[in-house]
């Protein structure tokens, strides 16, 4: 049977080389399981911060143009003494919206729980 032949590749390398490919793999899996991950939770975070700011001053006009709405169309019913009535009005939609949120986000939790009491 013939050995194979050593190529370039397979010779041995001296100490330092070694030492220093080693280091390089060290630092370049220390920036892969650190480094990245945080680059791409701070990505997420701003896109969702982005994403929330947006929605909220979506959500504060969709609401002032709920209340200019209850001044201007109800006419002179809410004038007078009934003037605090829209923005009774727009206050409670306002509270069911962001129950709703605090729901939705509560919901996950409460579904991990389920989860959880299940598999015991």
């Amino acid at each position: 049977m013939q050995q194979p032949r050593l190529t370039a590749s397979k010779k041995n390398k001296p100490v330092s080389t070694l030492v220093g490919e080693l280091w390089q793999l060290f630092v370049d899996y220390l920036k892969q399981e650190t480094i990245v991950p945080v680059k791409d939770l701070g990505r997420f975070l701003a896109k969702g911060l982005a994403g929330s700011l947006l929605l909220s001053i979506g959500l504060v006009l969709l609401l002032l143009a709920g209340l200019r709405a209850l001044q201007t169309e109800t006419g002179s019913a809410l004038d007078g003494n009934w003037s605090f009535v829209p923005y009774l009005i727009v206050l409670v939609l306002a509270a069911v919206i962001a129950g709703l949120a605090a729901r939705a986000i509560g919901s996950h939790k409460r579904r991990a729980g389920r989860k959880g009491s299940m598999s015991r």
